[in-house]
């Protein structure tokens, strides 16, 4: 079976949270955003501590959980800011 790789980014309180900065990922090909956060929920270690529905960037673009995923796509999981 075909399998697409994603390169799957995490910042600030994400990456403390599970101890990585990046991961790969291959999924299959027809995988969307929610599919790789559901993967990286269940996969990394203490993953279940980030949420279900991040604000996530593919290719640097703000995108929805449906968005279709391709091979050698970026996908960046955005912890919320916090301003005054």
């Amino acid at each position: 079976m075909e399998r697409i790789r994603v390169r799957c980014r995490l910042f600030a309180r994400y990456a403390d949270v599970v101890g990585a900065e990046a991961v790969t990922l291959d999924l299959p090909p027809d995988s969307v955003v929610a599919d790789a956060v559901e993967r990286l929920r269940s996969e990394l270690p203490r993953g279940d501590l980030l949420p279900a529905r991040p604000m996530v960037a593919v290719n640097l673009e703000h995108v929805l959980p449906d968005r279709r995923l391709e091979d050698g796509d970026e996908l960046a999981l955005l912890p919320p800011l916090a301003g005054g």
